[in-house]
């Protein structure tokens, strides 16, 4: 049995979380992860309230598990989403690229757990007074939004660091990366790139074929310079980063680029001239399977390899 404390505080049958990715994270596959006894997590991104609102309402059709919503604080609507989630609650909410502070005692008082997305020990000792629930350490092997650490180093220095539950998050793709992750002292783990190729998910299937395409070194890391560096598959637009950042291009040059390239390659299908965030584990997804296929994958995964280590380890 693969049960931690994270199963019962957040009342999941399997320490999994898929993670809030804006324009891939739809009521479906919400729905479905949650429904396999993980947590589905809708991803807000930067989409408007009406989105969330009609994602709310989806996803309470299909499903009546627990699920969540991850929250960015940068998004010009952040406020606005936080509203309706007082009204409508969930779950959980996750939180990135800001400080939830200030949401969370509202949050709390509705049962939403509310858990941010840290990279550095740093954030998460400043975020630990505001009361929240746990954290998900997010390592750079990471798509998306990225620090500097690896989920191997992150994780146990978050756990030592504080006195709060800790997820991690980051080149996870089956039972290995939970077991390790577990024996990093976190208590589950968060995922995304192998739920980008669940059957339920929504993007484009010419973006699930270009992940199961990529190799181990398909990864590109663009916008270091703009100082949110970005982890995506390399293609025409991430080779544009790189000339501008090589020629020291001004930054808001640099930004500019990135405007709605995610919209464009998740909802649009442009695997050449969209962000196609995905992590290094890109290159072991090989198929698309139903949500509880993988999840079931993943913990039959992490029980072959506990059995196995029993066997190796006196």
């Amino acid at each position: 049995m693969i049960r931690t404390m994270l199963c019962d505080l957040l009342g999941i049958e399997y320490p999994i979380i898929q993670g809030g990715m804006a324009w891939v994270a739809t009521a479906e596959l919400v729905a479905a992860v949650s429904e396999a006894g993980g947590l589905g997590v809708i991803g807000s991104g930067a989409a408007p309230p009406e989105w969330l609102r009609e994602q709310l309402h989806r996803t309470r059709k299909l499903t009546q598990k627990p699920f969540g919503v991850n929250v960015m604080l940068l998004s010009p609507y952040a406020n606005e989403i936080m509203e309706i989630l007082l009204k409508e609650p969930v779950a959980v909410v996750t939180t990135g690229a800001g400080n939830p502070g200030k949401y969370v005692p509202a949050l709390k008082e509705l049962g939403t757990r509310v858990i941010p997305v840290v990279s550095s020990v740093a954030l998460a000792k400043r975020l630990t007074r505001w009361g929240v629930d746990a954290f998900i350490a997010e390592g750079m092997e990471s798509g998306g939004h990225i620090g500097e650490l690896t989920t191997m180093a992150l994780t146990p220095q978050v756990v030592e660091a504080v006195d709060l539950p800790v997820i991690a998050a980051g080149g996870v793709y089956d039972g290995r990366g939970l077991v390790a992750a577990l024996a990093l002292g976190a208590v589950g783990v968060q995922m995304g790139t192998r739920f980008m190729c669940a059957a339920e998910c929504t993007i484009p299937r010419r973006v699930k074929d270009f992940v199961i395409r990529s190799r181990d070194r398909d990864t590109a890391i663009s916008g270091v310079s703009t100082g949110h560096p970005v982890r995506a598959l390399r293609n025409k637009l991430t080779r544009k980063y790189e000339e501008m950042e090589k020629n020291h291009a001004p930054v808001a040059d640099i930004e500019n680029l990135g405007v709605g390239s995610l919209r464009r390659a998740m909802v649009e299908g442009d695997i050449e001239n969209g962000t196609v965030m995905a992590g290094q584990v890109s290159a072991m997804v090989n198929k698309v399977q139903p949500a509880e296929e993988i999840i079931q994958d993943i913990i039959n995964g992490a029980r072959r390899v506990v059995k196995g280590l029993n066997g190796q380890v006196v």
